[in-house]
C-alpha cells in the first residue's frame, strides 16, 4: 500500500498561496456583475459552466430583468431563451425565477448576506453562497469548486480522500482568515491558467511556484 504524502503545514500552505499570489496578482472573480443580484445569478448560472459562457448570456439576461421583481415576473421560457446558450438551462431558468420570487417575497428584494439565508435560496449551494458572502459582501469565505479541490489535493493541502466540506474547512485551518476569499480566487486562477485539468508538464508549476517560495523565505532571513 503506497504511503500517503505528507500535508502541508499552516506555514507552508499560506506561502504556497502567497506564491500563487504572486503569479497571479490580478486574480479576482471572472463573472461579470453590477451588484449583489447579477453576481448570485451568475453564480448559479456557473454550476457546470464557464465563467465565458456564463458572462456571454449574462448581459441580455440582466437587460430584460435587471431586478429581482422583474425575474420574479418574467415567463419562465423567457428566462430559458436568454441562457439556452448555457448548459442545464432548463433546469437554471426554473431556479431564477424561483430565486428572485424568494428574494422579493422573503428578503424584500435584496440578496442576503448571512451562510444560512443564502443557502435557503433556489439553485444555491454551499459554494454559491460562500461566492457571495466574499465577493458581494467581503465576507471572509473560502468558497470550493472544481479548481480550489483539485489545487488542494494536487500539492497536498488536504487529504486525497478529502470531501468539498473537508477541503474547505482544512483550508480555513491553514490560512489565516484575512488570506481565505483572495485564497480561492489565486487558486482557481493558478488552476485555470498554470495547472490545468489536462495533461501538462506538473514540474513546471511546482517549479514556478518553489522558486517564488525559497526567494520569499530567503528575503525573510535577510
Amino acid at each position: 500500500m503506497a504511503k500517503k504524502p505528507k500535508l502541508l503545514s499552516k506555514k507552508e500552505t499560506t506561502a504556497l498561496i502567497e506564491a500563487m499570489g504572486e503569479l497571479f496578482p490580478e486574480a479576482k472573480a471572472e463573472l461579470t456583475h453590477k451588484n449583489p443580484f447579477e453576481l448570485l445569478i451568475a453564480v448559479i448560472l456557473s454550476a457546470q459552466t464557464t465563467d465565458v459562457g456564463v458572462n456571454k448570456a449574462t448581459p441580455k439576461l440582466f437587460e430584460a430583468y435587471p431586478t429581482p421583481e422583474a425575474m420574479m415576473n418574467a415567463d419562465v421560457e423567457d428566462i430559458m431563451d436568454k441562457i439556452k446558450t448555457i448548459g442545464l438551462y432548463r433546469n437554471k431558468a426554473k431556479f431564477l425565477k424561483k430565486c428572485a420570487t424568494q428574494l422579493v417575497e422573503e428578503f424584500d428584494g435584496e440578496v442576503p448576506s448571512t451562510h444560512k439565508e443564502l443557502q435557503s435560496l433556489a439553485g444555491v449551494g454551499r459554494k454559491t453562497a460562500n461566492v457571495v458572502m466574499s465577493v458581494a459582501f467581503d465576507e471572509p469565505a473560502i468558497a470550493v469548486d472544481t479548481h480550489v479541490e483539485r489545487i488542494s489535493k494536487k500539492f497536498n493541502i488536504v487529504d486525497q480522500e478529502a470531501t468539498v466540506i473537508q477541503v474547505e474547512k482544512t483550508l480555513m485551518k491553514k490560512l489565516p482568515k484575512e488570506l481565505w476569499s483572495i485564497a480561492h480566487h489565486r487558486m482557481i486562477f493558478f488552476g485555470r491558467y498554470q495547472c490545468p485539468a489536462r495533461a501538462h508538464d506538473h514540474d513546471e508549476c511546482v517549479r514556478k511556484v518553489t522558486e517564488i517560495i525559497e526567494k520569499n523565505a530567503q528575503k525573510q532571513e535577510i
